[in-house]
């Protein structure tokens, strides 16, 4: 199965009332349509939440495949359909630490990749790509790359999961298997680092709804 990147952003939260809900009983009862419209609800958010983290076009494509080709495979095992925003934002995190695990491991042996093993781009991924990268152009992200690079793993992650995926408190606990408590903890000391540089906080502060 191959989800397609489609223009949607912003898949409504986790929660007892989430209108996806009735998808996800169906997908777990075994309907592959059910499934593909989750897909096309949320591939746009995990493509965005990948490509964040490794910054390449073609391995974000092909993580965000991999991610929902896991999910449909073990849906039948998760317990609480309300938490699977959560549980798919958990999948794509183990599956962007596989790849920098694998990547790290590769650069011991390899000075420089050949490029030889690109691959056409669908017509979707490659708009949305364009899309992706011009806001990687600008300056905000430039200066929240600069910051979120001084951050610890836990704070970067935190914080990367809260403003630039917009998930919930409740989410991100969820998500990284973590208590809220120690979430908001990890928040809090992003938040402080990043008060040091205002115009940085000003422009973040005017990218959340």
């Amino acid at each position: 199965m191959s989800p397609r990147i489609q223009k949607k952003t912003n898949a409504p939260a986790d929660g007892i009332d989430a209108p996806w809900m009735p998808l996800v009983k169906m997908a777990k009862a075994g309907s592959r349509r059910a499934f593909a419209e989750l897909v096309d609800l949320f591939q746009n958010d995990i493509f965005k939440m990948v490509f964040y983290r490794i910054r390449t076009q073609m391995d974000a494509e092909d993580i965000t495949q991999e991610v929902f080709m896991q999910a449909f495979r073990k849906l039948s095992g998760l317990k609480k359909v309300e938490r699977f925003k959560s549980w798919l934002f958990s999948i794509a995190i183990n599956r962007v630490r596989d790849f920098n695990r694998k990547k790290r491991f590769r650069s011991i042996f390899q000075t420089s990749d050949t490029g030889n093993d690109i691959k056409p781009l669908d017509t979707q991924i490659h708009d949305q790509i364009e899309a992706v990268d011009e806001l990687m152009k600008q300056d905000f992200w430039k200066q929240i790359g600069m910051i979120t690079d001084k951050l610890s793993r836990m704070e970067r992650e935190v914080f990367l999961l809260r403003f630039l995926d917009l998930l919930s408190i409740r989410e991100i606990s969820s998500a990284l298997k973590k208590s809220e408590s120690t979430v908001k903890t990890h928040l809090y000391r992003a938040l402080v680092k990043f008060r040091k540089n205002s115009s940085t906080i000003q422009l973040l502060k005017e990218q959340i709804p």
